[in-house]
C-alpha cells in the first residue's frame, strides 16, 4: 500500500453529545427512517467513492487502553474508520463533505489523516 496517497478516516461521535440526544429524542419510526435514509446514503457515497476506497473498515466497539499500568477499559469518540486513496490530503477530505456519518446520523466529525511511512522502512 502506498503511502504517498494512502488515508486514514477516523469518524468520531460521543454518546453524550447534543446530536445524539437528539436523535433519541426521535419517535422509534422517525429513527428507524432515518437510519434507512442514512444507510441508502452511505452506500451511495459508497459507490460514488468505490475507485478510492482502500478499505472500507466499519464500526468501532468497545476500547481496551493499553499503558504502562496495564489493560482497562477506555472511553473516546472514535466510532468507524476508512482508508481511502487521493492525491492530496485536501482531495482525501473533500471526499467526505456532507457525509451521512453527520448529515443524517448523530456523528460529529470525520477526521482524515495520511498515512505517513515508517521512518527508516
Amino acid at each position: 500500500m502506498s503511502t504517498n496517497d494512502t488515508f486514514l478516516a477516523v469518524f468520531t461521535g460521543g454518546k453524550n453529545s447534543a446530536k445524539m440526544a437528539a436523535w433519541n429524542a426521535l419517535a422509534e419510526a422517525e429513527r428507524n427512517t432515518r437510519a434507512q435514509q442514512g444507510m441508502a446514503a452511505w452506500k451511495a457515497w459508497v459507490e460514488k467513492h468505490q475507485g478510492a476506497i482502500l478499505q472500507m473498515g466499519g464500526p468501532l466497539g468497545k476500547t481496551k487502553k493499553v499503558d504502562s499500568q496495564g489493560v482497562a477499559d477506555f472511553t473516546n469518540l472514535l466510532t468507524a474508520f476508512t482508508v481511502v486513496r487521493a492525491p492530496s490530503h485536501e482531495a482525501a477530505a473533500k471526499m467526505f463533505e456532507g457525509h451521512p456519518h453527520f448529515s443524517i446520523f448523530p456523528g460529529e466529525t470525520i477526521e482524515i489523516m495520511p498515512v505517513l511511512p515508517i521512518p527508516g522502512g
